[in-house]
């Protein structure tokens, strides 16, 4: 009698301890499900809310300030895991010394609307100084410090020579671009195309050569978490530098996204000191000068290199 009660006993203390554990990973695996579905909802809820913000996007056009703030406000709630990404993934190593920083560009959507897409970069990647032609962009820092600087246009101030005599820069020849996963390929790789080509404006306000004074915006680093950025066509810093100071990662939403033959074309710049060249017929404080440069189209940066890659966080429904 009481050795059964002694089996017994031991037999409902294991079945305990095995519902126990049964338990235990039941509620993981619902844990782990809820982070799913939570994370899938964020990135779902950036598309349906850019579907409504951008619906009618079209060049120039600025999206009411309550759309602006709407969209700005669901980017600031992202974080790295509501699109799959993790500070220790692949995209973010440093590369060997010498090697230049590979820049990853997840492909999210793309439409004639707007565009969602991630760049991922390793320290010390830059991407180089370049426009957004009449579009309103959103950048979401999701984890890691990125420095950005950014330009606005000094429209009513023309440049009248160059004082040192140093003839405009040719454009460099365009950079390597790779592609990895054959299904991300189209995509991914026609960004990294767009964001590497030389492109000028047929409409004479941009030629290869010409400078344009600049006044800078912003001049910054930024850690994650912080507040969504945002420029527009014509103020907010519409030409940006992004510089990678630790491995970091930022979408970025475009409205609309560039397109040659609407004439949003992506335009990389090279910076000039405002003491290098004249101002046409403008008197420009002394003050104000370490704020200002000449910007002048540079071609195609020799030194950028983008990888399109595929996409695997939580997928949106189209």
């Amino acid at each position: 009698m009481g050795v059964g009660r002694f089996v017994g006993e031991r037999e409902g203390r294991a079945f305990h301890e095995l519902s126990k554990e049964a338990n235990s990973r039941s509620k993981k695996v619902k844990r782990r499900q809820k982070k799913s579905a939570s994370a899938a909802a964020a990135v779902q809820k950036v598309y349906e809310t850019c579907k409504v913000v951008f619906a009618s996007a079209r060049t120039g056009a600025v999206p009411p300030a309550d759309d602006v703030e709407r969209l700005r406000s669901v980017l600031d709630t992202m974080k790295p895991e509501d699109v799959g990404l993790s500070p220790g993934m692949q995209y973010f190593k440093a590369g060997k010394d010498g090697q230049r920083p590979k820049i990853t560009y997840l492909h999210l959507h793309e439409c004639s609307k707007f565009s969602m897409g991630i760049f991922c970069l390793p320290p010390k990647a830059v991407i180089p100084l370049h426009n957004h032609p009449g579009m309103t962009v959103f950048s979401k820092l999701l984890f890691g410090t990125m420095h950005i600087k950014s330009y606005d246009w000094v429209d009513d101030v023309r440049c009248a020579k160059v004082s040192d005599g140093t003839p405009p820069t040719d454009p460099e020849q365009p950079a390597e671009i790779h592609s990895t996963e054959f299904e991300a390929e189209e995509c991914a790789k026609m960004k990294a195309e767009k964001l590497n080509e030389v492109q000028v404006a047929e409409n004479g306000v941009e030629k290869p050569g010409e400078v344009r004074l600049a006044k800078i915006k912003v001049d910054a680093d930024f850690t994650a978490p912080c507040n969504t950025s945002i420029l527009y066509p014509s103020e907010g810093g519409n030409l940006h530098c992004f510089t990678a100071v630790t491995a970091c990662a930022v979408l970025d939403v475009l409205g609309p996204p560039y397109s040659d033959p609407e004439e949003r074309h992506c335009t990389y710049y090279l910076e000039h000191p405002f003491a290098n060249f004249s101002a046409d017929g403008a008197t420009v404080a002394e003050a104000e000068r370490e704020s200002l440069a000449w910007l002048e189209d540079g071609g195609d940066p020799e030194e950028l290199s983008v990888v399109g890659a595929m996409y695997r966080g939580p997928k949106i429904t189209e």
